[in-house]
């Protein structure tokens, strides 16, 4: 039986920002089949109200809206699905996405939703919606099979042309990972599995004479399998202008001489690896069943570092079970030492359905109850520390990360005088002295931050009243194009 109308499916999500893409959501319309013509794909961010969301989906008047549910979105899209409720109960809503997917049952989400599918739906919202449009008895809860990477049409013909000028290009070549890291959902996984190769290069040759010269690859381990990062970093050394741009998530104890050898050839500001080390100390990798050889991490960020001209972004967990003040200021600093461009530095977070939570009891782990879950004390960090090293992780963003304080910032890491604290210490000190004085880890524009940052290298003697010419200081205020006379030239 034929539905009496054509039907409106909108698949829909609300990015964090314009510039990302809704990756998922593609693959989602790229494999519609026969619904394909009757299917939109719409995308919001999270700083649009609920209300004129709703209204624009509504407008296409859809008999089903699927909806991506994730971390940074899951607050606003309840409010979404619940104005949907209120004011168009006929519409079918059915629910996926990481943040939905575990840990469900007691969710107000799921209780309004009409169908919620469980893990990867690239094949299985397509069944879904044809079942609903052809009057098929459905159950609202549908657990998807793990589909065959063979039998999923890529989307990257989706991606439209004001997408490649405007937004992230994201990509994949393989799915899963074969590691177990217990705050992460790929713990989850059995293993990674690649997508086939020729249809990965075919797809990006096409994006590429389209004009997309940036590509974000979303593979939690791209450096796995030698032979596939192999052929994909030729693939773009033979295509290589000054508009390329790469960024590859890389496993830290695994780069052999093949790889080695392709990354030195790549000119700068086209390679960019996120490199996730979370911590250094070996008690807690094993606790949370993370297996990595330190001394192989730590020779291959070296040679990234000395030996390519990639840029290397770096992460570290704050918080993970069992792990101290003291054990986080090591693997700061070992990381420090090692001159990442970036060390992005965050707190645990429990996402739904990992297996962190069975050391709760053990390790006394309080998380917020609402997104983003961020731990909030522990047996060996309590609250106050952990707001502290909260606040030290923004404001290491504001003024390492930022790349506005280039020279000024080794005066902080390393100090410009002997000093008996070490550069963690150093930093969390004036993380402390920042918060003092502002109360505010937000909404500090440029031109005060540089004011701050005068005062605090005054009052430990770093810096003069009035910075010399060649101060790093003034050489970064210079380089930050801001208008008018620094803070320090200014009336008081």
């Amino acid at each position: 039986m034929s539905p009496a109308a054509p039907p409106t499916i909108i698949l829909t999500t609300l990015n964090a920002r314009y510039s990302h893409t809704a990756f998922g959501l593609r693959y989602l319309l790229a494999n519609m089949g026969e619904l394909t013509p009757h299917t939109r794909l719409l995308e919001f961010t999270i700083h649009q109200p609920p209300e004129e969301i709703v209204e624009s989906l509504l407008q296409q008047q859809p008999t089903v809206i699927g909806l991506g549910v994730y971390i940074w979105n899951r607050l606003q899209i309840e409010a979404i699905v619940t104005l949907l409720k209120q004011v168009a109960p006929q519409t079918t809503v059915v629910l996926g996405g990481p943040e939905i997917s575990y840990e469900f049952k007691q969710s107000s989400l799921f209780a309004q939703c009409d169908h919620l599918i469980c893990g990867m739906a690239d094949l299985a919202f397509a069944r879904l919606c044809d079942d609903l449009l052809h009057g098929r008895s459905v159950s609202k809860l549908i657990n998807a099979d793990v589909p065959p990477l063979d039998a999923i049409q890529l989307p990257y013909h989706l991606y439209s042309d004001r997408d490649i000028t405007q937004r992230v290009i994201y990509v994949e070549a393989s799915r899963g990972c074969p590691f177990h890291c217990e705050f992460c959902l790929s713990a989850l996984d059995r293993t990674a599995w690649p997508f086939p190769l020729a249809a990965i290069t075919s797809a990006l040759d096409k994006l590429w004479q389209r004009g997309a010269r940036r590509f974000k690859f979303v593979d939690r381990t791209f450096n796995l399998n030698v032979a596939t990062t192999a052929a994909l970093l030729n693939f773009f050394l033979a295509r290589l202008d000054s508009d390329t741009r790469l960024h590859f998530e890389l496993i830290p104890d695994h780069l052999p001489v093949a790889l080695r050898e392709l990354i030195s050839r790549f000119p700068e500001e086209v390679l960019k690896f996120e490199i996730g080390i979370q911590s250094f100390n070996p008690e807690v990798q094993a606790r949370i069943s993370r297996r990595q050889d330190h001394h192989k991490s730590v020779a291959n960020l070296r040679w990234l570092r000395q030996q390519s001209h990639a840029h290397l972004h770096a992460d570290l967990i704050i918080g993970l079970p069992g792990e101290t003040l003291d054990s986080i200021a090591s693997s700061f600093n070992q990381l420090l030492a090692l001159q990442p461009q970036v060390i992005q530095v965050g707190l645990l977070k429990r996402l739904r359905g990992t297996p962190l939570s069975r050391h709760d009891s053990e390790w006394q782990m309080q998380y917020q109850t609402t997104p983003p879950y961020r731990l909030l004390a522990s047996r060996t960090l309590d609250f106050f520390t952990l707001q502290r090293l909260s606040r030290f992780a923004r404001y290491r963003d504001l003024i390492a990360n930022s790349g506005h304080f280039f020279y000024t910032l080794p005066l902080r890491d390393y100090g410009s005088q002997p000093a008996p604290a070490s550069p963690f210490q150093r930093f969390l000190a004036l993380a402390d002295w920042l918060y003092q004085e502002t109360a505010q880890t937000h909404q500090i524009n440029l031109k005060r931050l540089f004011g701050l940052l005068h005062q605090y290298l005054v009052s430990i003697n770093e810096c003069h009243e009035t910075p010399a010419p060649d101060h790093p200081l003034q050489q970064d205020y210079r380089l930050s194009k801001l208008n008018g006379a620094p803070p320090w030239q200014s009336d008081r």
